[in-house]
């Protein structure tokens, strides 16, 4: 009966929330030449990949930027132990399928995942006849994990996390999700909290395991021939960067910039937007504060004037970003609730600052924090001193950001240890 109201609940929801989802698959593009993938309606080249598999794919499922780069350092790993495994991709946005595809090898496939109907469900799993499933973080879907389930397809959550305002939700629910968290072999949850909330939620306490963040293991530098191109594009001079920032930040970040300015005529604040598509606001915002916009999409180069703001819009290049600044910030985090990931500058060994608000990464931050390697301020008034101290006085605070990174790496290996020899 539970699983006769799901479905039911799905369906009378969804058509009211189709409108919104169409409207971000046309901003943001990519999503018209594999809708059928969604009802399990497969192009021919990729039934044929499928078919060459045999039904020994591995499912990995994963949906946002820093999902997707867990979920390939969890395949790099999986790939030093079994050369020949080949791996079934799915997400659920075309930013993921975009880093998804430079992570896949050539005998690999990617999709987007079914909806999370019986029936495009059975069809899906049925075509692809995984060997496996692995989902990430918290892609928790009903009736796709029954349906695996069923099927007597071995599943793994890993990196396994639950938000504060996810928490309720799943207690409440918890006549519901028992029998969903049930269907896994093994959950490794990212901290003890994650594995407490997952237990409380009807996971039996047997198959949790506290293993960590994988987002230490899965930031990776830029190649040194990246940061040397994103150098020449910005110029010599200190480097602020504003990393996946959110509307909001970026005017706290232009104020910052011009106070800053007179202490060093030559320094530069690159502004890397978390969503593209709302790159044209921040370009207005560059403006009214007085600065010229240098936009990366556009192949345009500095001027010269000593008021420009880069602003850098493009796919894949954040790291090398990164790799090249002498302070960062970490957007989400000030006008939003949640953080992007503040691990990667820390890998960088950059003087790393993060606002109030960093639920999505609680474990990271108590770790980090713990070893006094990132500096988390209150308000924009805070972060304007903050970002000045770590401009001018940051080295010691990058160098104990590296090492605290450096420390906690090697979590994916022995997962995907343990998983293996379940299997």
């Amino acid at each position: 009966m539970k699983w006769a109201l799901y479905n039911l609940l799905f369906a009378t929801v969804y058509p009211f929330l189709l409108p919104g989802f169409l409207l971000r698959m046309h901003r943001r593009g990519g999503y018209a030449a594999r809708m059928g993938d969604r009802f399990a309606l497969y192009p021919e080249a990729t039934l044929g990949k499928l078919r060459e598999g045999g039904g020994g794919f591995v499912w990995i499922h994963a949906v946002s930027v820093g999902e997707v780069q867990v979920a390939a350092q969890f395949m790099r790993e999986w790939r030093k132990a079994e050369k020949d495994v080949r791996f079934c991709f799915s997400t659920t946005s075309s930013t993921g399928w975009r880093m998804a595809e430079r992570e896949l090898a050539a005998e690999d496939v990617l999709i987007y995942n079914p909806l999370d109907f019986p029936s495009f469900v059975k069809s899906a799993l049925k075509t692809v006849r995984p060997r496996a499933v692995v989902l990430v973080e918290s892609e928790i879907w009903p009736v796709f994990i029954r349906t695996a389930r069923k099927y007597s397809v071995p599943l793994f959550l890993i990196n396994a996390r639950v938000s504060d305002r996810s928490a309720p939700r799943y207690r409440r629910a918890r006549w519901f999700f028992k029998d969903v968290f049930s269907s896994f072999m093994a959950i490794f949850a990212q901290s003890k909290l994650d594995g407490r909330r997952l237990i409380e939620a009807g996971a039996p306490e047997e198959i949790v395991h506290v293993t960590g963040s994988f987002k230490f293991d899965a930031a990776r530098r830029a190649a040194p021939e990246k940061e040397a191109e994103l150098r020449e594009w910005t110029g010599r001079g200190r480097l602020l960067l504003g990393g996946s920032t959110w509307p909001g930040e970026d005017e706290v970040l232009l104020s910052a910039y011009r106070q800053l300015l007179g202490e060093d005529g030559t320094l530069k604040l690159v502004i890397a937007p978390r969503h593209f598509e709302k790159a044209d606001d921040v370009e207005a915002n560059i403006k009214k504060a007085g600065f010229d916009c240098v936009r990366r999409s556009r192949g345009e180069t500095a001027r010269g004037t000593g008021r420009e703001v880069f602003l850098a819009d493009t796919t894949g290049e954040l790291m090398g970003f990164y790799g090249i600044a002498d302070a960062v910030f970490v957007g989400k985090s000030l006008r939003e609730h949640g953080s992007q990931n503040m691990i990667e500058p820390c890998l960088c060994g950059k003087p790393t600052v993060v606002g109030p608000y960093t639920e999505n990464f609680r474990p990271v931050m108590s770790e980090l924090l713990s070893d006094d390697a990132i500096v988390q301020v209150s308000d924009a008034d805070e972060l304007k001193l903050k970002i000045r101290s770590a401009l001018f006085d940051g080295e010691s605070l990058g160098l104990r950001a590296a090492a605290a990174v450096e420390s906690r790496r090697g979590t994916v290996a022995r997962c995907v240890s343990e998983i293996r020899r379940v299997l």
